[in-house]
């Protein structure tokens, strides 16, 4: 018969050395873009040691930013802080419910 092992990592974030969740999307899609650039910029003809220098400050603060991200709001903190960007700052009351409480207590 058969032993096994128990997945104790149910309902887990996804982590990879320390980034959580979005921010390993974030993190990778931003790679991809940076050497995208740096391939567009080297066939436009720009100097090699050029493309090497704007990826690796590229690189470099995409590598400072997602960290950061991931260390100041946790996993799902940033998202957290969008939502909370879109909420308005307060609700305008025009007493419609009331006026149409005391148009049925009329009948």
């Amino acid at each position: 018969m058969a032993n096994y092992g128990i997945n104790k990592g149910i309902n887990k974030p996804v982590e990879f050395k320390g980034l959580k969740a979005q921010y390993l999307m974030y993190f990778f899609v931003g790679l991809l873009g940076v050497f995208m650039s740096f391939t567009i910029l080297y066939l436009i003809g720009l100097h090699l040691y050029t493309c090497f220098l704007l990826a690796f400050v590229a690189t470099s603060l995409l590598f400072h930013f997602v960290f950061k991200w991931n260390r100041v709001y946790g996993e799902h903190g940033l998202m957290k802080k969008e939502a909370a960007r879109k909420r308005p700052n307060y609700l305008v009351n025009q007493g419609k419910f009331l006026r149409m409480l005391q148009y049925k207590r009329k009948r």
